[in-house]
């Protein structure tokens, strides 16, 4: 049996196919498309997907969709009149889309597609649900879900058990955790849906000195349920996140995109995400007096945020903590096809999500080709040469992209499409922010450790696979400045031999090598850009940037080589350009 779970529409579209309840593909669109938060419909990932498999669109058995259009066009509706005259030129943006596509999304999936078959429309925040408990190791669980909305909810407390999820308890828009952070994300001069990671980022910077005042806005229950005060809000009826009563309690307009961060931005983004914590660390208590569970699921796009997901972790009573990697809208692709299968058809559960690694692969020969095509120079190493190789190169104080295997799913490279550093060179976040990644020099970055050594460097036990989880770098062992943040913490990625065999040999290596079983792990892509997908888009990236070295499969590449003319290989493909 086949299923293939869709999002879209929204932000970061992606597709995902079971086969028989086992995921064996998925992928974001935007890795296709080149556009960053790709919301358009999914028919690149759709493609690869099937791919994947040798099948088309005949072959499967059913197609799930991630929510409901009617209900989330309801709510949309009943919101404008509620503010009506107000919103009158937002409703005029957002009907066009509607009434051509997002209405239809039937329509899509069957003309488009090409699709006769049943088409499931699941609940958003089941999705979400579903995504996180029914790919769990656990045979029961508790479940919280929170993003910015769904069709109306914007968090959800529930149980898993088996195959059946119950949600419980919800938080109804406006009132929404996911849109208040996305408020400051835009109050702080970021990108509202693509830049809230900065604003978590941001916060170990500053004080919540701001606290109170975020409390103005948002009024806490002990038990994690909140309402907003809509006085300050214009996101409902308009096209920006805040308004003018906003920007008078905190002293000023929103800052300019770009300009120079003050100590005040500091402080207002530590303040947001000290109430976050506060929120998620309710919320989880709570879910644990109802449940009585010792493990516990989260998803949806606030469970992207790694702080609070760490707090949850140290300072309420679960014991067990899952997040899937794609655990926003992306991820809501899984959910609706795993709900389809395990849930509404009734079929046990038989599949864990250990590791993310289910998007594109590219082998030998088809590197090989590309290579020769263009005539890059390149040396190929057998297996335990590259090893040693690269692990000397990171010793070296080079910057390695590193491009092997099956393409990461959701937003953190994992070890398949990563750019790897040293992080013994307290310069060396500089020169990854500065002179690779072409960002700002605020943004920290993440560790990968040997999952047994863990607890020898950061105050934590267990595995952090997906690298959402944030811990103390231990004081006896703050000999990697250029991942621990200002405050002492780190975005943890643990890897061990069966998730990522040649990824785990390589921080082995440059162990044996140092004495140090840790490296600098970031996403291969530069600002503005997705995660590199394809050999072509890691060859570009090498070229824009001041990488030293490139290894893709076998073939380790230097800057210190001679290059063919750079400008034709830079030139954008017509998949870029559509």
């Amino acid at each position: 049996m086949y299923i293939l779970g869709i999002s879209a529409f929204y932000h970061d579209a992606a597709a995902a196919l079971v086969k028989d309840g086992k995921l064996v593909a998925a992928a974001s669109e935007e890795r296709f498309s080149r556009k960053k938060h790709d919301e358009r419909f999914p028919f690149h990932a759709i493609d690869f997907c099937l791919g994947t498999e040798k099948i088309s669109v005949k072959d499967l058995d059913y197609v799930a969709f991630y929510d409901k259009p009617f209900i989330k066009f309801e709510r949309l509706l009943l919101t404008y009149l509620s503010y009506f005259p107000r919103g009158i030129k937002s409703f005029l943006t957002a009907m066009p889309i509607w009434l051509k596509q997002k209405l239809w999304t039937k329509i899509v999936i069957q003309k488009e597609l090409g699709f006769e078959k049943e088409i499931l429309f699941c609940d958003h925040h089941l999705s979400h649900a579903a995504s996180a408990f029914l790919v769990s190791p656990f045979e029961e669980a508790a479940i919280l879900t929170l993003d910015g909305v769904g069709e109306w909810s914007t968090a959800t407390h529930g149980i898993g058990k088996g195959t059946d999820i119950t949600l419980m308890q919800e938080i109804r828009f406006p009132h929404s955790l996911g849109l208040l952070y996305s408020a400051f994300t835009y109050y702080l001069g970021f990108r509202v849906n693509s830049a809230e990671y900065k604003v978590m980022g941001l916060a170990p910077y500053g004080k919540p000195t701001y606290y109170d005042k975020v409390r103005e806005l948002v009024d806490i229950r002990d038990d994690g349920s909140f309402m907003l005060n809509m006085k300050y809000f214009e996101y409902p009826y308009g096209l920006r996140m805040t308004n003018g009563h906003f920007d008078r309690l905190f002293g000023g307009p929103p800052r300019v995109p770009e300009s120079r961060l003050t100590q005040r931005e500091f402080d207002i983004a530590a303040s947001i995400q000290a109430v976050t914590d506060e929120i998620m660390v309710k919320a989880a208590n709570h879910l644990h007096k109802e449940t009585g569970s010792k493990n516990l699921c989260l998803a949806g796009g606030v469970a992207l945020n790694c702080v609070a997901n760490g707090k949850i972790l140290r300072e309420t009573p679960f014991e067990h903590l899952f997040i899937q990697p794609a655990a926003g809208d992306a991820g809501g692709a899984l959910g609706a096809a795993f709900y389809l299968y395990n849930t509404i058809l009734r079929n046990p559960r038989s599949f864990v999500m250990e590791d993310a690694y289910y998007g594109p692969e590219y082998g030998r020969e088809e590197i090989k080709q590309f290579l020769d095509k263009h005539g890059i120079p390149y040396t190929e190493l057998t297996r335990e040469v590259l090893v040693k190789r690269v692990a000397e190169l990171i010793d070296q104080q080079h910057v390695v992209g590193w491009f092997q295997g099956r393409m990461e799913f959701g937003p953190r490279a994992l070890g398949s499409r990563s750019i790897l550093a040293d992080p013994r060179d307290p310069k060396m976040k500089d020169t990854l922010n500065l002179k690779i990644k072409l960002r700002e020099g605020f943004r920290p970055f993440a560790p990968t450790v040997l999952e047994e050594r863990v607890a020898d460097y950061f105050e934590f036990k267990g595995a952090s696979p997906f690298m959402l989880l944030v811990a103390q770098v231990r004081e006896d062992k703050r000999v990697i400045p250029s991942v621990t943040h200002v405050d002492g913490s780190a975005r943890l990625q643990t890897i061990s031999r069966t998730s990522n065999p040649l990824y785990y040999d390589l921080i082995s290596e440059f162990e044996k090598q140092t004495g140090l079983p840790v490296i600098i792990n970031t996403s291969f892509n530069v600002r503005g850009e997705p995660i590199v997908c394809t050999p072509l888009d890691a060859y570009r990236c090498f070229l824009r940037t001041k990488m030293d070295d490139l290894v893709m499969g076998p073939f380790l590449l230097s800057k210190a080589d001679k290059h063919p003319d750079a400008p034709e290989l830079l030139k954008r493909t017509k998949l870029e350009k559509d």
